[in-house]
């Protein structure tokens, strides 16, 4: 009820007004206490000289950020170019025999980043479950799989494999742990889809071409296997009507995207000052608020980057990878929170959906989310923090299902049919402001820190209720109508569509 309704101009406007004055009142504070914090001997190794020009420094605690678009710039600017122009040529020389052609770029691109013993490695998990698909048994497939990946998310056997790489460079962690992690996820795809249709036949071959597309390998998006085999295998791919154009617009979007980030880093230091406690804690509420709200942006921003340029490639290459996560803003209830929407997709196909079925039954979603955040947790890394990560966010998206469960009791539904739909779009939204809040504070534990969590929570909960509490949920509120406002106009621009796209 009012989900599709509008709410008076005036209001809306109120709304905006409301909430673009309390984020530049907390942006103030944030770049007051950057300038006040940029000399602090705490901020040295996490702070260093920027554009000296005019005298700003910036925040550098991201160490993977800034290896992309530093040091290994020009290494990922070469190995996408070298796979852009390489695509080019096979299509237009021999199409049919372009997925090959992919498959041994990206082994040779592997091959001279990581060397030869870790190809093999990797051969072996493809094989092992290349195998275990031919039996034909999901439940094998799923067991063998996770054994796969818990091979390299734990000890012994994770140093054991990690000594397969051959040299020692500064991301090496990284594109190990990237490229085995999607190895076996991608591998546990093609043996659960061989499983589902034993009609098709497909062949290590077929898996081979899945496993080593050079644009996803070590990063992703991951495809599903039957979906990349099905837009892989047209032989003559046809672009839609302004695809180019959107493809560079993309393009665009995430150079603006990169400059974005790096002028922001010069006046705001949003990862170094969580590290110092003590500064921190003297931030006004709303700088605080707005530093933790900030931290949740700039990990979707940097998930969007690395998945638009990814994303980029692909789309030249004729296929429809999975799109950017859902930016945090848009986020109020848990169901829509990811932050890598090709596992999300990945999780739902294989574990969620398959056990949790409609989600509408209490038992069987709880089941469902323990076991698709226990994968998640071994996707992670299991640790305390991933622990306790995945328990907040599996929780939180039970309790969703029980309070929706509660609201349609007898009495609870007749006090909201009771009421306008205006009005109860507007109770909607206020527990949507109270859920947001959750979503940022069950993920600032694995983004930051707990202790930086905790500081946050004492100080917006506890020590700044009611003013502070109040304050900041009715900002929020503003922002979950506005939201749901965008949501009712493209819903309804849908719905247009469609029925202009029916038969007379």
């Amino acid at each position: 009820m009012g989900i599709k309704t509008a709410l008076p101009a005036a209001e809306l406007g109120l709304y905006s007004l409301v909430l673009s004055g309390a984020l530049a009142y907390a942006g103030r504070g944030l770049l007051e206490a950057s300038q006040d914090g940029a000399h602090r001997k705490a901020f040295r190794e996490s702070v260093r000289p920027g554009w000296e020009y005019i005298g700003r420094k910036m925040d550098v605690a991201d160490f993977e950020w800034v290896m992309w678009f530093t040091s290994f710039r020009n290494v990922i600017i070469f190995a996408l170019s070298g796979h852009v122009l390489f695509a080019k040529l096979c299509t237009m020389v021999a199409p049919q025999l372009r997925s090959w052609m992919y498959a041994v770029y990206g082994a040779l691109a592997v091959l001279g980043t990581m060397g030869p013993w870790y190809l093999l490695l990797l051969l072996g998990h493809c094989v092992s479950l290349y195998v275990a698909s031919l039996l034909g048994q999901p439940w094998l497939c799923l067991g063998l799989g996770l054994a796969s990946l818990a091979s390299f998310k734990l000890d012994p056997l994770i140093s054991w494999q990690s000594g397969f790489v051959t040299g020692t460079f500064d991301l090496q962690e990284v594109l190990f742990h990237g490229g085995s992690g999607f190895t076996v996820l991608r591998c546990t795809s093609f043996a659960l889809e061989s499983c589902a249709h034993p009609d098709r036949r497909y062949s290590l071959a077929d898996l081979l071409k899945y496993n080593f597309y050079l644009p996803f390998f070590f990063f992703g998006p991951i495809m599903t296997f039957d979906r990349f085999h099905t837009q892989m295998s047209q032989v003559e791919p046809v672009r839609r009507e302004g695809e180019l154009w959107r493809i560079r617009a993309q393009a665009g979007l995430s150079v603006v995207a990169v400059m974005a980030v790096d002028i922001f880093f010069h006046f705001f230091y949003i990862l170094t000052i969580p590290n110092d406690l003590k500064f921190a804690n003297r931030l006004p509420d709303s700088a605080l608020a707005g530093l933790a709200y900030s931290n949740l942006v700039y990990d979707w921003v940097k998930a969007a980057v690395l998945f638009g340029v990814v994303n980029t490639v692909a789309r030249l290459d004729h296929l429809d990878p999975p799109q950017p996560p859902k930016c945090i803003t848009a986020l109020y209830v848990f169901a829509e929170t990811h932050f890598d929407r090709g596992i999300n997709d990945w999780l739902c196909k294989y574990v969620y959906d398959h056990i949790g079925g409609e989600h509408s039954e209490v038992i069987p979603e709880l089941g469902a989310t323990v076991a698709t955040f226990a994968i998640t947790t071994l996707w992670l890394g299991p640790c305390d923090i991933v622990y306790l990560w995945s328990f907040l966010n599996c929780f939180g998206l039970n309790f969703e299902l029980w309070v929706q469960k509660l609201a349609e009791l007898g009495p609870l539904a007749q006090i909201e049919a009771s009421l306008s739909e205006q009005m109860s779009r507007r109770v909607r939204a206020l527990f949507g402001a109270m859920n947001f809040w959750a979503i940022i504070m069950y993920n600032l534990v694995s983004l930051n820190s707990l202790e930086f969590t905790e500081l946050v929570a004492r100080r917006l909960l506890l020590k700044g209720f009611p003013q502070t509490t109040l304050a900041i949920l009715f900002v929020t509120y503003c922002g979950v109508q506005l939201v749901k406002e965008r949501e009712r106009t493209l819903a309804l621009e849908e719905e247009q569509k469609q029925d202009k796209e029916k038969p007379e």
